[in-house]
């Protein structure tokens, strides 16, 4: 077949048209290239993209292509051809094997960032050096024997670029890398190499996936969004939705004076340079619609190409999207991305089609996951694990980021081991991503004050006369029982019934969901001509959002209701009740539970009761028991000292003073330590060369240094990297539209429409710890689809009421598979 004579990257699917190696590298060379001329790398990163696949320019690659498509039952294993080595060897030979004087580093260290970003593309960075004083990475690029390495180099450099002009682009893309090492002088030259091999990591990834899927599909790019022309059009909306709130009749109450004052110096502020700034509204004070007032204004004065909502629950997400869908009026260009539903394995594969058909993975890899969407609504979870986590998946969204206002809602909620890790990609977001970034919340953590610490604008606050501010928008009185004596759920129960002679609207926040369930349930048998209501997280977004419109519902007819839930509900969820329990937790849990009572100051002064309540398991809680144990000894002092403090629990001395004791007594978390290995993970990453413990032992063993400028772990890093204490697997529930979709899942797909599909499917997750998963599996609940890609629930293993039920007894019968 004369076809064959060129050699090939791909075969489409339907019509086994054939992709060649030079077109795919040279494609994939312009994508990389515009995503790394975001931030002045455009020659690193489409180095990359020009030399991830030249190992494809072989005959054994050829021949074994062909048999996988045409001959599949004479096709070697998926894998047994290496295309991803060649190109980072290519760069090792030519750039670090012969350097002969200082001015030879950067090529090296070129070779080192570029070269790892290639041999990674079907995994994920390998470690530089790791804890067995080996170099994964140089066993790839300086040890591996590369068949067909000469033939490779030579097709390279007639089909795709001259040698001369070759050498002539890296002269470019080290001019670069050197700017880049230029810039912040106060971070150590192996962070900055960190987040820029990341970076060009995510370039490539993104620029690969993209130009497969587009040949895959047969279709051109789709044409961009005139990003400064659509956020106009958005701020035109919001503007006139708030001029709409001033023909109210409530228009001139004080707190809405108030919100409309801290909404107008959010649009003033917007007209500074970009920086990372705080946000401090109080709980109730609009800062919703205040933060997307700057974003809007701000993202046109400095062409920003994005803007991103962090929140730290999923419910924010729904509700905050919601409301900025119906202002903006806009259904198609705000993304919600709660979790990722693909079941994540180290991806070490090969992606090439079999059976003459692409395979289900590879469909998965390639469904548009990107965040390339001018507003976007993400958890702090899925922020995090585009820059640390393992796999491509993750990675692939961190290019995405740059040239971007984001907003991190609530911020205060960041896992302490993640401080640090936190601290550092904002830095790398603000000095070299060209992004502005707002802290938002009524309760600002000290991230200024950790050993690795934020790098926060100076006159950051947008907000003035702060203390004045809070003071006007005290809506509530804190009771401390919690000094005084201990509750259970039976003396809770008759605490609800008391309080239900005085108000007719009460919310419970505990802080397990074992407890929450229990006391549900004993709330419903003693008020049972009473609508209670069940929040936890074992309930998709979805049932959570059902829930909360009834109780809404109940609410704005001033109709008594309970509502129990998790701390799930404290943080940004619009509700008002006239009287809120809160279990004793950290000080700014304290706050945002008192934020859900007289939310608007429509009933005078209420109270806000903190008890504590001694069925709570916390033991593996770690970060709510010593919250719990500093609010406790601050409640004390005001107990001895009522003026400590100025005379208030939530004053801003207090959670200073709160924040600044939970990182001190937390200090050696805050770095991420991984018990497995002994070390932190911001020392994996980022450590110093000559601090670095595995290249001094490697010294030693070998009575030579290591033959690399970077001894960075990045693999070892991934591989323990999570944001939450313990792994979670999202798995999708049978609850509403969630069966329809688990029932299309079993059909075969395009990737546009499995991209959709995944979308839509997020409302309809649950993330799972693995020993849930366990008992799911053994008790017959738990099923996979899409060829075992994606995890599913049986109908029996979730109840209309709590959620996901681990004994799979909800309801007889399920789903056939």
């Amino acid at each position: 077949m004369e076809v064959f004579k060129i050699y090939i990257a791909h075969i489409r699917e339907k019509d086994k048209e054939i992709q060649s190696v030079e077109k795919h590298l040279l494609d994939v060379k312009t994508l990389a290239e515009n995503f790394g001329e975001k931030i002045g790398v455009k020659h690193i990163a489409g180095l990359a993209g020009m030399l991830h696949d030249m190992g494809k320019f072989t005959k054994g690659f050829k021949e074994y292509i062909k048999k996988a498509v045409f001959t599949p039952e004479l096709a070697p294993a998926r894998g047994t051809v290496d295309h991803s080595t060649a190109g980072g060897k290519l760069l090792f030979d030519l750039y670090h094997t012969k350097i002969k004087s200082v001015e030879d580093i950067p090529a090296a260290r070129l070779a080192e960032i570029v070269g790892n970003a290639i041999i990674s593309h079907h995994s994920y960075l390998n470690d530089f050096l790791n804890g067995n004083l080996e170099s994964p990475f140089l066993n790839r690029v300086q040890k591996k024997v590369i068949n067909e390495y000469q033939l490779s180099k030579e097709m390279f450099f007639q089909k795709v670029m001259s040698e001369h002009n070759f050498s002539k682009y890296v002269e470019k893309a080290i001019e670069e890398l050197t700017t880049f090492l230029e810039k912040d002088k106060t971070k150590s030259t192996e962070q900055k190499c960190m987040f820029l091999t990341k970076y060009i990591f995510s370039a490539l990834i993104d620029a690969d996936r993209t130009n497969t899927r587009l040949f895959e599909e047969g279709n051109n790019p789709s044409p961009k969004n005139n990003h400064k022309q659509l956020f106009e059009s958005y701020y035109q909306r919001l503007m006139e939705k708030i001029e709409s709130f001033q023909k109210n009749e409530d228009a001139k109450s004080k707190i809405n004076i108030l919100r409309n004052e801290m909404s107008e110096q959010c649009d003033k502020f917007a007209e500074s340079p970009s920086g990372t700034y705080t946000l401090s509204i109080p709980t109730g004070g609009g800062k919703t619609l205040a933060s997307l007032r700057y974003a809007l204004k701000h993202a046109q004065l400095f062409d920003k190409k994005r803007i991103i909502y962090v929140v730290p629950f999923t419910t924010i997400i729904e509700q905050n999207a919601e409301e900025v869908r119906k202002i903006l009026d806009d259904e198609v260009n705000i993304l919600e991305h709660h979790s990722n539903i693909i079941i994540d394995d180290n991806e070490n594969e090969e992606d090439e089609n079999h059976d003459g058909i692409m395979s289900i993975k590879e469909k998965l890899k390639l469904a548009k996951d990107n965040w390339d969407s001018p507003i976007i609504f993400t958890t702090m979870v899925q922020f995090l694990d585009t820059f640390y986590a393992k796999g491509t998946r993750n990675i692939r969204r961190l290019h995405n980021l740059s040239e971007a206002v984001i907003i991190f809602d609530e911020v205060q909620k960041v896992p302490i081991s993640c401080i640090s890790l936190f601290n550092s990609a904002l830095n790398f977001l603000k000095t070299y991503g060209k992004c502005s970034i707002i802290l938002c919340t009524a309760t600002q953590p000290a991230l200024d004050f950790v050993e690795h610490k934020l790098d926060i604008s100076p006159d950051a606050e947008i907000i003035g006369n702060l203390d004045e501010v809070i003071d006007a928008f005290k809506r509530v009185e804190l009771v401390d029982i919690a000094t005084r004596q201990s509750f259970n759920n039976d003396i809770l129960v008759g605490f609800v019934e008391e309080q239900l002679e005085k108000n007719e609207s009460i919310l419970i926040i505990l802080n397990t969901k074992q407890v929450v369930k229990d006391l549900y349930e004993k709330l419903i048998k003693q008020f049972s001509e009473i609508p209670t209501y069940h929040l936890s997280t074992s309930m998709c977004a979805a049932h959570r959002n059902l829930i909360l419109r009834k109780v809404r519902d109940h609410l704005k007819n001033q109709e008594r209701v309970i509502c129990v839930s998790t701390q799930l509900i404290e943080a940004g969820v619009d509700v008002s009740f006239s009287c809120v329990i809160r279990s004793l937790a950290g000080l700014d849990s304290i706050a945002q539970a008192a934020g859900r009572c007289n939310r608007h100051g429509e009933m005078g002064i209420r109270k806000v009761y903190i008890i504590d309540h001694e069925e709570e398991n916390l033991s593996k809680l770690k970060e709510i028991k010593k919250g719990k144990e500093i609010t406790k000894m601050i409640l004390k002092d005001l107990q001895l000292f009522p003026k400590s403090y100025g005379g208030d629990l939530l004053s801003n001395e207090a959670m200073t003073k709160y924040f600044r004791e939970f990182y001190s007594d937390l200090s050696n978390d805050l770095n991420y330590f991984v018990k497995e290995i002994n070390r932190n993970l911001i020392d994996l990453l980022m450590q110093k060369r000559s601090e670095n413990i595995y290249c001094q032992a490697y010294k030693e063993r070998n009575k030579k240094e290591i033959e690399l400028f970077l001894v960075n772990s990045y693999g070892t890093a991934a591989q323990f990297f999570q944001v939450i204490d313990q792994h979670t697997t999202s798995v999708i529930v049978p609850y509403e539209e969630g069966k329809d979709i688990i029932a299309s899942l079993n059909s075969n797909h395009s990737i546009e429409e499995l991209s959709k599909l995944l979308r839509k499917a997020q409302q309809y997750t649950v993330n799972l710890y693995k020993h849930e998963l366990d008992k799911l599996a053994h008790n017959g609940g738990l099923e996979t689809v899409y060829n075992g890609e994606i995890y599913v629930l049986n109908d029996g293993a979730y109840n209309e009421e709590y959620g996901v039920d681990l004994e799979n007894e909800s309801v007889t019968g399920g789903f056939i598979f």
